[in-house]
C-alpha cells in the first residue's frame, strides 16, 4: 500500500511502535495525517521512535505512551488513560509481539511469556478499549472503527494447548510461539464474528508479514542469554525490509477496501514476500469454535469482557 489514504483527524494506536513493523506503521500513518500513540513498554525506546518519526515528517501528530503486554496492570492503566482522553479512536493496531525466547519466561501475571504478552495482552486490551472504538463508530461522521491484529506463517503449523497454554510441561520455544500467532489470528477472527453478531460499527482484520527482518527473531533469542542472539538472514535469501514488511498491516488498518474477517499478507512465494494480497486463512484457524472457546478461556484469564 505505497499510497496512504489521508488519515487527518483520525486517533490511531500502534502497539510494540518503537522498532520494525510497529514504527514503520506509526511512520506511514503518522506522515498521512493520523494522530498516533505510540504504545511501547520503555518510553525511552519511544522517544527514539518519535525522533527518526520526526526527522521524515516534522510535523508529524505522535506521542509515546507507556503500555507492557506482559503485565495486565499496565494494560488496564493504558486504557483507563485513552478512555479519559475522552477522544475518539479509530484503529487500534495489535502490532506488539516477542518470539521464541530459549528459555520458559512468565510475565507479571504468571502466563507464559508470549501466550501473554502476543495474545492475552492484546485480547484484554481490545476488550478494554472497544467502548471508546465503538462510540467513535456510532457518531455518524466517522468511518467504522478498526481492530487490526499482526499475526504470523508461524499460525499455520500452530495449534492451542487447551490442557497446558502456559506450557508448564515440555516449553518449547518455537511452539509457543506458533500458539500465540494462532491464538492472535483466531482473535481477530472471532471479533469480525462478534460484531457482526452484535451488529458493531466495527471492522476487525488481519495480517502477517511474511519474512521480515527486524530485529524480532533475534531480541526474543536473547532473552536469558548473557549475549545477543545476531539475527542473519543469509541461510534464507527470501526475506523482505521492513518497509514492505509493514504493508499488510497497514493494508488490514487502513486500506479502504479491507473487509472484516479478511487476512492480508504478501503474495509471492510461500507468503514470504512481495506485494499485499488478501491471503487463506489456514486451516488451523476456520474452527469458529475453537475461536469462541480461546475467546472464553481469554476472557476468564484476562478478567476482561467484549461490550454485550
Amino acid at each position: 500500500m505505497p499510497n496512504i489514504p489521508d488519515q487527518t483527524g483520525r486517533r490511531i494506536i500502534v502497539t510494540g511502535a518503537n522498532s520494525g513493523t510497529g514504527e514503520e506503521t506509526a511512520k506511514r500513518l503518522a506522515g498521512a495525517g493520523a494522530s498516533v500513540v505510540l504504545a511501547v513498554r520503555t518510553p525511552a525506546k519511544g522517544d527514539a521512535a518519535v525522533d527518526r518519526i520526526r526527522r521524515e515528517h516534522p510535523d508529524a501528530d505522535v506521542e509515546v505512551r507507556e503500555l507492557d503486554l506482559a503485565d495486565l496492570g499496565s494494560v488496564r492503566r493504558f486504557a483507563a488513560g485513552v478512555e479519559a482522553d475522552d477522544r475518539p479512536l479509530d484503529v487500534l493496531v495489535n502490532n506488539a509481539g516477542v518470539m521464541a525466547p530459549p528459555q520458559r519466561f512468565e510475565t507479571a501475571d504468571g502466563f507464559e511469556l508470549q501466550f501473554g504478552t502476543n495474545f492475552l495482552g492484546h485480547l484484554a486490551l481490545t476488550n478494554l478499549l472497544l467502548p471508546t472504538l465503538l462510540r467513535a463508530g456510532r457518531d455518524g461522521t466517522r468511518p467504522a472503527p478498526r481492530v487490526a491484529t499482526m499475526s504470523s506463517l508461524a499460525a499455520i503449523p500452530g495449534s492451542i494447548r487447551f490442557t497446558d497454554p502456559q506450557w508448564e510441561r515440555g516449553y518449547n520455544g518455537w511452539r509457543a510461539y506458533s500458539q500465540s500467532k494462532l491464538a492472535d489470528l483466531l482473535l481477530a477472527l472471532h471479533l469480525h464474528r462478534l460484531s457482526v453478531e452484535r451488529d458493531w460499527p466495527l471492522v476487525s482484520t488481519a495480517a502477517h508479514p511474511g519474512y521480515t527482518r527486524t530485529n524480532l527473531q533475534s531480541a526474543g533469542r536473547s532473552l536469558g542469554r548473557s549475549r545477543p542472539v545476531r539475527s542473519s538472514d543469509r541461510a534464507f535469501p527470501l526475506t523482505q525490509a521492513v518497509e514492505e514488511g509493514a504493508e499488510p498491516l497497514l493494508y488490514a488498518a487502513v486500506g479502504p477496501a479491507a473487509v472484516g474477517g479478511a487476512y492480508y499478507g504478501p503474495s509471492g512465494f510461500g507468503g514470504l514476500t512481495g506485494p499485499t494480497t488478501t491471503v487463506s486463512v489456514p486451516r488451523s484457524a476456520r474452527s469458529a469454535d475453537l475461536a469462541r472457546s480461546l475467546w472464553a478461556v481469554a476472557e476468564d484469564l484476562t478478567d476482561t469482557r467484549a461490550p454485550a
